[in-house]
Protein backbone atom coordinates (compact mmCIF):
# COMPACT_ATOMS: atom_id res chain seq x y z
CA UNK A 1 0.00 0.00 0.00
CA UNK A 2 1.17 3.42 -0.84
CA UNK A 3 -0.72 6.47 -0.02
CA UNK A 4 0.15 10.72 -0.08
CA UNK A 5 -0.84 13.12 2.28
CA UNK A 6 -1.45 16.95 1.62
CA UNK A 7 -1.61 19.65 3.96
CA UNK A 8 -2.30 23.28 4.23
CA UNK A 9 -0.38 25.75 6.13
CA UNK A 10 -0.27 30.07 7.15
CA UNK A 11 -2.47 32.42 6.01
CA UNK A 12 -5.14 31.59 3.36
CA UNK A 13 -5.36 32.28 -0.27
CA UNK A 14 -8.74 32.14 -2.32
CA UNK A 15 -7.10 29.39 -4.71
CA UNK A 16 -4.92 27.51 -2.14
CA UNK A 17 -7.80 24.65 -2.66
CA UNK A 18 -6.72 24.31 -6.57
CA UNK A 19 -3.52 22.77 -5.50
CA UNK A 20 -5.14 20.06 -3.71
CA UNK A 21 -7.51 19.32 -6.40
CA UNK A 22 -4.72 19.17 -8.76
CA UNK A 23 -3.26 16.55 -6.82
CA UNK A 24 -6.55 14.93 -6.03
CA UNK A 25 -7.79 14.40 -9.40
CA UNK A 26 -4.67 13.95 -11.20
CA UNK A 27 -4.24 10.91 -8.59
CA UNK A 28 -7.67 9.37 -9.81
CA UNK A 29 -6.04 9.58 -13.84
CA UNK A 30 -2.47 8.05 -12.89
CA UNK A 31 -3.34 6.30 -9.60
CA UNK A 32 -0.13 6.40 -8.19
CA UNK A 33 -1.42 6.70 -4.42
CA UNK A 34 -4.08 4.07 -2.97
CA UNK A 35 -5.51 6.74 -1.27
CA UNK A 36 -5.13 10.58 -0.55
CA UNK A 37 -5.02 11.57 2.90
CA UNK A 38 -5.71 15.19 4.06
CA UNK A 39 -3.74 16.32 7.80
CA UNK A 40 -6.53 18.51 8.57
CA UNK A 41 -4.41 22.05 10.34
CA UNK A 42 -1.61 21.24 8.69
CA UNK A 43 1.93 20.01 10.73
CA UNK A 44 0.18 21.29 14.24
CA UNK A 45 -3.12 18.87 13.00
CA UNK A 46 -1.04 15.97 11.72
CA UNK A 47 0.87 15.23 15.14
CA UNK A 48 -2.19 15.35 16.84
CA UNK A 49 -3.55 12.44 14.14
CA UNK A 50 -6.15 14.94 12.91
CA UNK A 51 -6.34 12.73 9.48
CA UNK A 52 -8.97 11.96 6.72
CA UNK A 53 -8.44 10.01 3.96
CA UNK A 54 -10.10 12.46 0.99
CA UNK A 55 -10.21 8.99 -1.14
CA UNK A 56 -13.23 8.38 0.93
CA UNK A 57 -15.31 10.81 0.33
CA UNK A 58 -17.94 12.24 -2.14
CA UNK A 59 -15.59 13.04 -5.72
CA UNK A 60 -17.63 15.98 -6.17
CA UNK A 61 -17.77 17.69 -2.94
CA UNK A 62 -13.59 17.41 -2.89
CA UNK A 63 -13.69 18.92 -6.45
CA UNK A 64 -15.78 21.61 -5.57
CA UNK A 65 -13.16 22.92 -3.17
CA UNK A 66 -11.45 24.07 -6.18
CA UNK A 67 -13.88 26.91 -5.96
CA UNK A 68 -14.04 27.57 -2.49
CA UNK A 69 -12.02 30.04 -0.78
CA UNK A 70 -9.96 29.86 2.00
CA UNK A 71 -8.15 26.83 3.76
CA UNK A 72 -10.45 23.56 2.72
CA UNK A 73 -7.67 21.71 5.11
CA UNK A 74 -7.88 23.96 7.94
CA UNK A 75 -4.37 25.75 8.75
CA UNK A 76 -1.86 25.91 11.04
CA UNK A 77 0.84 28.47 12.48
CA UNK A 78 3.00 25.89 13.30
CA UNK A 79 6.72 26.54 14.11
CA UNK A 80 8.91 23.11 13.76
CA UNK A 81 12.02 23.29 16.34
CA UNK A 82 15.20 22.75 14.50
CA UNK A 83 15.63 18.83 14.71
CA UNK A 84 19.22 19.63 16.92
CA UNK A 85 17.72 21.08 20.15
CA UNK A 86 14.55 18.75 19.67
CA UNK A 87 13.99 15.55 18.13
CA UNK A 88 10.28 14.54 19.62
CA UNK A 89 8.20 16.05 17.31
CA UNK A 90 10.13 14.79 14.04
CA UNK A 91 10.32 11.05 15.45
CA UNK A 92 5.74 11.30 16.05
CA UNK A 93 5.72 12.47 12.77
CA UNK A 94 7.64 9.95 10.65
CA UNK A 95 5.66 7.21 13.05
CA UNK A 96 2.38 9.02 11.96
CA UNK A 97 3.40 8.88 8.32
CA UNK A 98 4.48 5.13 8.27
CA UNK A 99 1.15 4.38 10.10
CA UNK A 100 -1.06 5.65 7.04
CA UNK A 101 2.01 4.50 5.18
CA UNK A 102 2.48 7.59 3.26
CA UNK A 103 5.17 7.70 0.73
CA UNK A 104 5.17 11.25 -0.42
CA UNK A 105 3.95 14.53 1.53
CA UNK A 106 2.75 17.43 -0.08
CA UNK A 107 2.44 20.95 1.79
CA UNK A 108 1.30 23.82 0.44
CA UNK A 109 2.32 27.25 2.36
CA UNK A 110 4.48 30.25 2.29
CA UNK A 111 8.75 30.91 3.16
CA UNK A 112 7.41 29.66 6.43
CA UNK A 113 6.13 26.31 5.20
CA UNK A 114 8.64 25.49 3.18
CA UNK A 115 11.24 25.92 5.64
CA UNK A 116 9.32 22.84 7.45
CA UNK A 117 9.70 21.20 4.03
CA UNK A 118 13.22 21.85 4.32
CA UNK A 119 13.26 20.61 8.05
CA UNK A 120 11.31 17.32 7.54
CA UNK A 121 13.61 16.27 4.13
CA UNK A 122 16.62 16.80 6.03
CA UNK A 123 15.46 14.31 9.23
CA UNK A 124 13.93 11.89 6.98
CA UNK A 125 17.85 11.84 4.60
CA UNK A 126 19.52 11.76 8.35
CA UNK A 127 17.36 8.33 9.75
CA UNK A 128 17.61 7.15 5.67
CA UNK A 129 13.46 7.74 5.57
CA UNK A 130 11.96 6.78 2.00
CA UNK A 131 9.15 9.20 2.92
CA UNK A 132 9.32 12.21 0.39
CA UNK A 133 7.94 16.04 0.97
CA UNK A 134 7.72 18.47 -1.58
CA UNK A 135 6.26 22.18 -1.50
CA UNK A 136 3.81 23.71 -3.25
CA UNK A 137 3.83 27.08 -2.88
CA UNK A 138 1.03 29.81 -2.05
CA UNK A 139 0.35 33.04 -0.67
CA UNK A 140 -0.84 36.29 -1.64
CA UNK A 141 2.04 38.34 -0.82
CA UNK A 142 3.84 37.26 -3.67
CA UNK A 143 6.53 37.40 -1.36
CA UNK A 144 8.71 33.88 -2.43
CA UNK A 145 11.97 34.21 -4.05
CA UNK A 146 13.01 32.95 -6.94
CA UNK A 147 9.49 32.48 -8.84
CA UNK A 148 7.75 35.01 -11.18
CA UNK A 149 4.81 34.92 -8.57
CA UNK A 150 2.87 33.09 -6.36
CA UNK A 151 -0.67 31.24 -6.14
CA UNK A 152 -3.06 33.40 -4.73
CA UNK A 153 -1.66 36.96 -5.86
CA UNK A 154 -2.88 37.66 -9.00
CA UNK A 155 -6.13 37.01 -6.70
CA UNK A 156 -5.94 39.68 -4.35
CA UNK A 157 -4.58 42.02 -6.55
CA UNK A 158 -7.68 41.61 -8.65
CA UNK A 159 -10.03 42.26 -5.45
CA UNK A 160 -7.77 45.38 -4.41
CA UNK A 161 -7.78 46.87 -8.07
CA UNK A 162 -11.27 46.38 -8.22
CA UNK A 163 -12.30 47.65 -4.69
CA UNK A 164 -10.06 50.75 -5.89
CA UNK A 165 -11.66 51.44 -8.88
CA UNK A 166 -15.27 50.97 -7.44
CA UNK A 167 -14.63 53.16 -4.43
CA UNK A 168 -12.63 56.08 -6.40
CA UNK A 169 -15.99 56.33 -8.15
CA UNK A 170 -18.26 56.16 -5.34
CA UNK A 171 -15.47 58.64 -3.10
CA UNK A 172 -15.87 61.24 -6.37
CA UNK A 173 -19.96 61.58 -6.93
CA UNK A 174 -19.97 65.08 -4.85
CA UNK A 175 -18.43 67.99 -5.80
CA UNK A 176 -16.31 68.52 -2.65
CA UNK A 177 -12.45 67.60 -1.39
CA UNK A 178 -12.17 64.56 -0.04
CA UNK A 179 -9.47 62.09 0.37
CA UNK A 180 -9.99 57.78 0.40
CA UNK A 181 -7.24 55.56 1.55
CA UNK A 182 -7.02 52.01 1.47
CA UNK A 183 -5.14 49.40 3.58
CA UNK A 184 -3.55 46.24 1.79
CA UNK A 185 -1.80 43.23 3.78
CA UNK A 186 1.91 43.20 2.80
CA UNK A 187 3.99 43.35 6.04
CA UNK A 188 7.31 43.21 4.32
CA UNK A 189 6.23 43.74 0.85
CA UNK A 190 4.62 46.07 -1.61
CA UNK A 191 3.27 44.14 -4.16
CA UNK A 192 -0.39 43.80 -2.80
CA UNK A 193 -0.60 47.75 -2.60
CA UNK A 194 1.32 48.13 -5.67
CA UNK A 195 -1.01 45.88 -7.62
CA UNK A 196 -3.78 48.82 -7.63
CA UNK A 197 -1.87 50.02 -10.20
CA UNK A 198 -3.99 48.26 -12.63
CA UNK A 199 -7.47 50.20 -11.38
CA UNK A 200 -7.84 52.07 -14.64
CA UNK A 201 -10.63 54.07 -16.69
CA UNK A 202 -9.96 55.19 -19.60
CA UNK A 203 -6.54 53.73 -19.35
CA UNK A 204 -6.09 56.50 -16.76
CA UNK A 205 -4.79 54.89 -13.19
CA UNK A 206 -7.45 55.58 -10.84
CA UNK A 207 -5.26 55.57 -7.78
CA UNK A 208 -3.28 58.51 -7.24
CA UNK A 209 -0.54 57.49 -4.81
CA UNK A 210 0.63 53.96 -3.98
CA UNK A 211 2.73 53.56 -0.65
CA UNK A 212 4.26 50.35 0.23
CA UNK A 213 7.19 49.17 2.63
CA UNK A 214 10.17 49.24 0.13
CA UNK A 215 10.11 52.75 -0.01
CA UNK A 216 10.30 54.96 3.59
CA UNK A 217 7.47 56.86 4.46
CA UNK A 218 7.73 60.91 4.99
CA UNK A 219 4.84 62.20 7.02
CA UNK A 220 5.41 65.95 5.57
CA UNK A 221 5.75 64.71 2.38
CA UNK A 222 2.80 62.61 1.97
CA UNK A 223 0.88 65.70 3.47
CA UNK A 224 2.36 68.02 0.73
CA UNK A 225 1.30 65.47 -2.13
CA UNK A 226 -1.82 64.85 -1.23
CA UNK A 227 -2.64 68.64 -0.65
CA UNK A 228 -0.95 69.22 -3.73
CA UNK A 229 -3.37 66.96 -5.97
CA UNK A 230 -6.20 68.47 -4.27
CA UNK A 231 -5.54 71.46 -5.54
CA UNK A 232 -5.77 69.98 -9.25
CA UNK A 233 -8.87 67.36 -8.11
CA UNK A 234 -11.79 66.82 -5.85
CA UNK A 235 -10.80 62.86 -4.77
CA UNK A 236 -7.76 61.59 -4.04
CA UNK A 237 -7.37 57.95 -4.17
CA UNK A 238 -4.50 56.39 -1.75
CA UNK A 239 -3.69 52.56 -1.42
CA UNK A 240 -1.12 52.02 1.75
CA UNK A 241 0.15 48.62 2.76
CA UNK A 242 -0.12 47.50 6.40
CA UNK A 243 3.37 47.23 6.60
CA UNK A 244 4.42 51.20 5.81
CA UNK A 245 7.68 52.10 7.43
CA UNK A 246 9.67 55.31 7.92
CA UNK A 247 13.10 55.96 7.49
CA UNK A 248 14.21 54.53 10.46
CA UNK A 249 12.70 50.86 9.67
CA UNK A 250 10.03 51.72 12.18
CA UNK A 251 6.56 50.59 11.20
CA UNK A 252 4.35 53.45 10.71
CA UNK A 253 1.58 51.09 12.75
CA UNK A 254 3.62 50.26 15.17
CA UNK A 255 1.26 51.99 18.05
CA UNK A 256 -1.37 50.22 16.88
CA UNK A 257 0.44 46.63 16.33
CA UNK A 258 -1.09 43.60 17.78
CA UNK A 259 2.27 41.86 19.00
CA UNK A 260 3.82 38.76 16.86
CA UNK A 261 2.43 35.31 15.44
CA UNK A 262 4.01 32.26 16.06
CA UNK A 263 6.90 33.35 13.93
CA UNK A 264 7.48 36.25 15.56
CA UNK A 265 6.09 38.31 12.51
CA UNK A 266 4.89 41.52 13.80
CA UNK A 267 0.54 41.27 13.19
CA UNK A 268 -0.02 45.00 11.80
CA UNK A 269 -2.92 47.00 11.24
CA UNK A 270 -4.57 50.65 11.18
CA UNK A 271 -2.17 52.62 8.55
CA UNK A 272 -5.05 53.68 6.92
CA UNK A 273 -6.72 55.11 10.13
CA UNK A 274 -3.36 56.16 11.08
CA UNK A 275 -3.39 58.48 7.99
CA UNK A 276 -6.97 59.43 8.02
CA UNK A 277 -6.25 61.08 11.61
CA UNK A 278 -3.12 62.55 10.20
CA UNK A 279 -4.75 64.72 7.27
CA UNK A 280 -7.76 65.59 9.58
CA UNK A 281 -4.94 67.04 11.79
CA UNK A 282 -3.82 68.93 8.90
CA UNK A 283 -6.84 70.24 7.79
CA UNK A 284 -8.38 68.11 5.21
CA UNK A 285 -12.06 67.58 6.73
CA UNK A 286 -13.24 64.54 4.52
CA UNK A 287 -11.22 61.79 4.28
CA UNK A 288 -12.61 57.86 4.56
CA UNK A 289 -9.97 54.88 5.20
CA UNK A 290 -10.99 50.87 4.41
CA UNK A 291 -8.39 48.04 6.17
CA UNK A 292 -9.21 45.42 3.24
CA UNK A 293 -7.94 42.75 5.85
CA UNK A 294 -9.09 38.78 4.89
CA UNK A 295 -11.21 40.07 2.11
CA UNK A 296 -8.43 40.41 -0.24
CA UNK A 297 -7.62 36.66 0.28
CA UNK A 298 -11.05 35.29 0.75
CA UNK A 299 -13.26 36.67 -2.12
CA UNK A 300 -13.59 34.08 -4.18
CA UNK A 301 -16.23 35.79 -6.79
CA UNK A 302 -13.30 38.42 -7.91
CA UNK A 303 -11.02 35.47 -8.23
CA UNK A 304 -8.77 35.61 -11.47
CA UNK A 305 -9.52 32.48 -13.35
CA UNK A 306 -5.84 32.23 -14.53
CA UNK A 307 -4.67 32.20 -10.73
CA UNK A 308 -6.94 29.57 -10.24
CA UNK A 309 -5.51 27.20 -12.88
CA UNK A 310 -2.11 27.46 -12.16
CA UNK A 311 -2.55 26.69 -8.82
CA UNK A 312 -4.34 23.67 -9.82
CA UNK A 313 -1.34 23.13 -12.43
CA UNK A 314 0.94 23.04 -9.80
CA UNK A 315 -0.65 20.16 -7.67
CA UNK A 316 -1.50 18.50 -10.25
CA UNK A 317 2.95 18.24 -11.59
CA UNK A 318 3.87 18.08 -8.28
CA UNK A 319 1.54 14.72 -8.39
CA UNK A 320 2.54 13.72 -11.78
CA UNK A 321 6.07 14.30 -11.16
CA UNK A 322 6.56 13.31 -7.85
CA UNK A 323 8.65 10.53 -8.41
CA UNK A 324 11.52 12.87 -10.02
CA UNK A 325 11.36 15.48 -7.82
CA UNK A 326 13.56 15.00 -4.60
CA UNK A 327 12.77 15.80 -1.32
CA UNK A 328 12.83 19.16 -0.36
CA UNK A 329 12.07 20.57 -3.63
CA UNK A 330 9.21 22.38 -4.50
CA UNK A 331 7.01 23.48 -7.56
CA UNK A 332 6.95 26.83 -8.75
CA UNK A 333 5.60 29.06 -11.76
CA UNK A 334 8.19 30.31 -14.17
CA UNK A 335 6.89 33.42 -16.78
CA UNK A 336 7.67 32.44 -20.35
CA UNK A 337 5.75 35.27 -21.97
CA UNK A 338 4.04 38.61 -21.16
CA UNK A 339 2.04 39.35 -24.78
CA UNK A 340 0.13 36.70 -25.09
CA UNK A 341 0.82 35.26 -21.50
CA UNK A 342 2.25 31.88 -20.90
CA UNK A 343 3.59 30.15 -17.76
CA UNK A 344 5.35 26.98 -16.99
CA UNK A 345 6.33 24.82 -13.90
CA UNK A 346 9.56 23.96 -12.74
CA UNK A 347 11.43 23.18 -9.01
CA UNK A 348 13.53 24.44 -6.87
CA UNK A 349 14.93 23.68 -3.40
CA UNK A 350 12.73 24.92 -0.56
CA UNK A 351 16.32 25.49 0.81
CA UNK A 352 16.34 28.94 -1.60
CA UNK A 353 12.64 30.23 -0.13
CA UNK A 354 12.22 29.30 3.29
CA UNK A 355 12.71 32.51 5.28
CA UNK A 356 13.84 34.13 2.51
CA UNK A 357 11.46 37.47 1.26
CA UNK A 358 11.33 38.73 -1.99
CA UNK A 359 11.12 42.48 -2.26
CA UNK A 360 9.19 44.86 -5.03
CA UNK A 361 11.41 46.15 -6.95
CA UNK A 362 12.86 49.26 -6.19
CA UNK A 363 13.68 50.38 -10.21
CA UNK A 364 9.78 49.98 -10.10
CA UNK A 365 9.31 52.69 -7.56
CA UNK A 366 8.70 56.01 -8.86
CA UNK A 367 11.42 58.93 -8.25
CA UNK A 368 8.94 60.69 -6.06
CA UNK A 369 8.59 57.30 -3.90
CA UNK A 370 4.84 58.04 -4.10
CA UNK A 371 3.62 55.09 -6.65
CA UNK A 372 4.52 52.70 -8.77
CA UNK A 373 6.13 52.36 -12.59
CA UNK A 374 4.70 50.89 -15.62
CA UNK A 375 6.43 47.91 -15.17
CA UNK A 376 4.33 46.94 -12.14
CA UNK A 377 1.37 47.25 -14.21
CA UNK A 378 2.30 45.31 -17.18
CA UNK A 379 4.04 42.70 -14.24
CA UNK A 380 0.25 42.38 -12.42
CA UNK A 381 -2.04 42.83 -15.17
CA UNK A 382 -1.56 39.37 -16.81
CA UNK A 383 -2.80 37.53 -13.57
CA UNK A 384 -5.93 38.63 -13.13
CA UNK A 385 -7.60 37.44 -16.16
CA UNK A 386 -10.78 35.41 -16.47
CA UNK A 387 -13.90 35.21 -14.21
CA UNK A 388 -13.93 31.67 -11.89
CA UNK A 389 -16.36 29.27 -12.60
CA UNK A 390 -18.31 28.68 -9.48
CA UNK A 391 -21.72 27.29 -9.28
CA UNK A 392 -24.57 29.02 -7.36
CA UNK A 393 -27.11 27.95 -4.71
CA UNK A 394 -30.46 30.12 -3.94
CA UNK A 395 -28.25 33.06 -5.62
CA UNK A 396 -24.99 32.43 -3.37
CA UNK A 397 -21.65 30.89 -4.75
CA UNK A 398 -22.33 27.15 -3.77
CA UNK A 399 -19.24 26.44 -1.30
CA UNK A 400 -18.07 23.01 0.72
CA UNK A 401 -16.34 22.12 3.57
CA UNK A 402 -14.11 19.06 4.59
CA UNK A 403 -13.11 19.42 8.17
Amino acid sequence: MKNCLIAQSGGPTSVINSSVIGVFEKNLTYKKFDSVYAGINGIEGILNENIVNLSEINKDIVCNLKYTPSSGLGSCRYKLENANSSKEEYIKLFELLSKYHIDTFFYIGGNDSMDTVNKLSIFGKEINSNIKFIGIPKTIDNDLDVMDHTPGFGSAAKFIATTALENSLDADVYNTKNVFIIESMGRDTGWLAASATIARINNRPVVDFIYIPEMPFDKVKFLYDVKKKLEVKNTVTIVVSEGLRDKDGKFISQMNSFGTDKFGHAQLGGVANYLKNLLKQSGVKKVRAVELSTLQRCSMHYASQRDIEEAYNLGEFALENCENIESGYMVAIKRVNNIPYESEVFTLSTSLVANKVKYFPKNWINSECNNVTDEAYEYTLPLIFGEPKIQYENGLPKYVKIK
